[in-house]
């Protein structure tokens, strides 16, 4: 019955028994250790057990443990969760309806808070659904109905400029935080000691929103809300251009939404959290997933013929003439990784960065020193040599999930296109073909095709490259 984020732990004074809970999805971060006393251990974040415990884990999300059972339960058992494909017509209007509440739901608050505004479709739909509503609740009593917009981005990088056109047209109050590529390598220990992980789309991500969750605090916002998940939910990373059907494009999604806590609620979690500011997510509330995931995958798939770019059920649900939440062109922008969008160079900047730090000559040996999840580039490998002088202990880097990936997909949708196999790299540019700004393929360089995408009812979004 609990609706919310959460990790807890519950004692019974009677018999000093105890349970732990994690919230459905793992938005709140949580590790279980074992001392070789015999003792559990509970921390929201891995350094608090490591000197401890023997082993450690992540513990799972939507499962509570009991320490009379000795084990874990799963307590939250969607029918999404069995993977298979749901058949309910596709209803903007019930989409709609059950987004906004998810949004409205998060509005209660006693202290200042914020919306985090990339000029994407998600963080865009966010702030129009929160500053639509926010007149009518306590929140505005306390705090005014000004909505507060923040964005952060190298200078002149997509996200700024759509978030500023975005923040114009909300009438929000907004905030823009620039930072050059030397201020987030400066940060690059500090967010891997905070954030946890080794891996390189989430690192990448979660250090221009560390520097902008502390920019935000320093404000006196407490708690800000942010889009996170829905790309999830509605397939929208580019790689889901090559879905070979509609039981597959679910399965996907599936298998992304149970990932989550490993990475984008770990980022969007500890990168605020480092500095004490609270991220809620309604895209991830558990009757929005519901709605969301009961849909027939067919009106998720993409299809360019029929003007169906990604998330276009999402974008439909949206697209209200009478009352529009967003401009046409910011509706059917097409996607870009917070890692892009805050600008290419960051990227490319850290790439350049770690090639100065790990030599051809280690990379040789890279399977020796790491035969766990071995890294195979050069930023991989800088990130693992940091992560692991934090982290040296075997616990840690199991924590860490591994495998082939393109664009930000799992391993199994690699499988989707062979050419991907010779492009294995987190950022959406890899999904050569798809995004508007694809990496050159380095095999061919005869000419560039060149195809418009044009989004149903919306401007030219743009063209995709296919090398």
């Amino acid at each position: 019955m609990l609706d919310g984020i959460f990790s807890f732990v519950l004692l019974d004074t009677r018999d000093n028994s105890f349970i732990v809970a994690r919230d459905a999805i793992g938005v709140t971060s949580l590790y279980i250790g074992w001392g070789l006393d015999g003792s559990v251990w509970i921390s929201s974040e891995m350094k608090g057990l490591n000197d401890d415990c023997e082993h450690f884990e992540c513990f799972p999300p939507g499962h509570l443990y009991s320490s009379k059972e000795r084990g874990f339960r799963r307590w939250y058992n969607p029918p999404w969760f069995s993977e298979a494909t749901p058949s309910t017509p596709y209803d903007p209007l019930v989409l709609r309806h059950t987004f906004e509440q998810a949004v409205i739901k998060r509005l209660m608050t006693d202290v200042p808070f914020g919306v985090l505004l990339s000029g994407g479709l998600d963080s865009s739909l966010v702030a129009s659904v929160t500053s639509r509503y926010l007149a009518n609740t306590k929140a505005a009593e306390q705090w005014g109905s000004k909505l507060h917009s923040f964005c952060v981005g190298l200078e002149g990088s997509p996200d700024l400029k759509a978030a500023k056109e975005v923040a114009d047209y909300l009438g929000t109050v907004h905030h823009e935080f620039t930072f050059t590529v030397q201020d987030g390598i400066d940060a690059i220990e500090d967010v891997i000691y905070h954030v946890e992980t080794y891996d390189v789309t989430t690192i990448r991500a979660s250090t221009p929103m560390f520097l902008m969750s502390r920019k935000i605090k320093s404000l006196g916002v407490k708690w800000v809300i942010s889009g996170e998940g829905s790309d999830e939910i509605f397939g929208g990373y580019l790689y889901f251009h090559k879905a070979p059907n509609k039981e597959e494009f679910h399965r996907e999604t599936c298998r992304k939404i149970k990932a989550l806590h490993q990475y984008d609620c770990l980022r969007a979690n500890k990168s605020t959290f480092a500095w004490g500011l609270e991220a809620r997510v309604p895209f991830l509330d558990k009757a929005f997933i519901n709605t969301a995931m009961s849909i027939d995958p067919e009106s998720k798939m993409i299809k360019r013929d029929e003007g169906r770019i990604e998330k276009w059920i999402l974008r439909r649900a949206f697209d209200d003439e009478e009352h529009p939440y967003l401009p046409k062109h910011i509706l059917y922008r097409q996607k870009e990784q917070f890692s892009d969008g805050v600008g290419y160079s960051w990227i490319d900047g850290l790439k350049a960065h770690a090639a100065k730090h790990v030599t051809d000559k280690m990379m040789l040996n890279a399977g020796n020193i790491y035969p766990h999840n071995t890294p195979t580039t050069k930023e991989a490998y800088y990130y693992r040599m940091i992560f692991e002088r934090f982290f040296p202990q075997n616990s840690a880097r199991l924590t860490v999930p591994g495998g082939a990936s393109v664009a930000c997909s799992t391993a199994k949708a690699v499988e989707w296109d062979a050419a991907w196999s010779n492009n294995l790299d987190p950022s959406g540019r890899a999904a050569l073909g798809v995004h508007i700004s694809a990496y050159e393929n380095q095999n061919n360089n005869k000419g560039v095709e060149i195809e418009k995408i044009i989004p149903m009812d919306a401007a030219p979004l743009g063209v995709a490259i296919q090398g």
